[in-house]
């Protein structure tokens, strides 16, 4: 009872209503924008919205195949032979590119492909571009797709700027080892756009910060907190209470948000390439994912920020008089890296934002991120959910002790 009190309690606050709604109003927007936004070309002209989505999925259709190195190797023949017409290549003075029906009937259809096959032979690092690579690969021997994978990414393992130690590598060697081969290939722009856009659930994150800010220094403003601490349960069932309703309500109402956040996009876009695999999108991804897995595997480590940042708050407001002083520090914590950029993927610098609470919303599937604690290594998953798990236990007792502790004012 005292739960369900506390929680209609939360719920029933004209701010809530307000946040809340702005909040929900402000994630569909948001996740909307990029079916708004969607555009695609055929010969003639621009496609955009829903009818563009359709159309590249229908392009997209013909070209679900299973990436084996004959197949591979067959449309990187077939380019260069249309590349060798010079009918069908223009030169804008730096560079040459398919024009024409080569470029519309062959290119276009396949061009993430394209470019996903060429930026395979690349050097880590390096971006050579499809116009430039795929007409000098040589193809006489075969594709040699995988073995070309396994080289470059070998060769990123003991990039001397990585310093990576030899339990590193051989960590990143065995995730790799886990990755199916040949990959598929296909249609996947529902999850594409969900995966590029999770750094927006912080904006919902900070909505339920907000809310549940008053938890405890509403009590101290109001000036109920001598009433309820001197109560019989005051310090004991009703402090948890008060606990267990703001992490029920940040869990309910965030799940509210990721809810319209995946049921926009997927509904614009189909469900179709949730059991595809991440390398498709960049062949040097050492996790073993599918697009779906990566998906939930990311949303369980912002479930993992947001039980954290609820506690933090809780903790904050058990200990500050107003909840606008708790803002004031849950906000900078919440954004500061937006206005900080990490310039490389080691260092304790880099490896200190990498975690940070916004930044822990951006997956990174591409980056050989991890952290060394004796012959324990951690990817950038297993360093997140470890560091979050650990801040939740801290601050909830510390949250619960800080309100019972509480000197009431005379």
């Amino acid at each position: 009872m005292l739960m369900k009190y506390e929680f209609l309690k939360i719920l029933r606050r004209k701010s809530t209503m307000i946040v809340m709604a702005v909040s929900l109003i402000a994630t569909a927007f948001l996740f909307g924008l990029p079916i708004m936004q969607y555009q695609t070309y055929d010969q003639d002209g621009v496609i955009t919205g829903l009818d563009g989505i359709s159309y590249t999925k229908e392009q997209i259709a013909a070209y679900s195949v299973l990436l084996t190195d004959g197949y591979i190797a067959q449309t990187v023949q077939d380019y260069q032979q249309l590349f060798a017409n010079p009918d069908n290549v223009g030169f804008d003075g730096t560079e040459k590119y398919m024009i024409g029906d080569a470029y519309w009937n062959f290119v276009a259809p396949q061009e993430d492909l394209l470019r996903m096959i060429s930026g395979n032979y690349d050097e880590p690092g390096i971006s050579a571009g499809y116009n430039n690579k795929l007409p000098v690969l040589d193809m006489s021997d075969g594709a040699g797709f995988y073995q070309a994978r396994d080289t470059k990414i070998e060769t990123l393992l003991n990039t001397p700027s990585r310093a990576m130690s030899d339990a590193q590598k051989d960590y990143w060697r065995n995730l790799n080892s886990d990755v199916d081969t040949p990959f598929q290939y296909g249609y996947y722009e529902g999850w594409k756009v969900i995966i590029s856009c999770f750094e927006l659930f912080m904006f919902a994150l900070s909505a339920i910060c907000i809310v549940t800010a008053p938890v405890f220094s509403g009590e101290y403003q109001a000036g109920t907190d001598a009433v309820i601490l001197s109560a019989k349960y005051g310090k004991t069932k009703l402090i948890t209470a008060k606990i267990v309703a703001a992490l029920l309500f940040g869990l309910l109402a965030f799940t509210l948000h990721m809810v319209i956040a995946f049921v926009l996009p997927l509904m614009a876009y189909g469900i179709d390439g949730w059991n595809l695999p991440l390398q498709i999108t960049n062949t040097a991804i050492p996790y073993p994912f599918t697009f779906m897995q990566a998906t939930f595997i990311n949303l369980g480590v912002i479930y993992l920020v947001l039980i954290a940042m609820i506690a933090l708050t809780l903790f904050l407001s058990a200990k500050m008089k107003s909840p606008y002083l708790v803002l004031t520090v849950m906000i900078p914590i919440l954004f500061v890296p937006l206005f900080l950029s990490t310039n490389g993927t080691t260092g304790a610098y880099n490896l200190t934002l990498f975690l940070l609470p916004y930044n822990s919303a951006i997956p990174e599937y591409g980056k050989y991120i991890s952290w060394q604690i004796g012959g324990l290594v951690l990817d950038l998953f297993s360093a997140r959910a470890a560091l979050y798990i650990a801040l939740t236990v801290i601050m909830l007792p510390l949250a619960k002790l800080g309100f019972k502790k509480h000197q009431v004012s005379a």
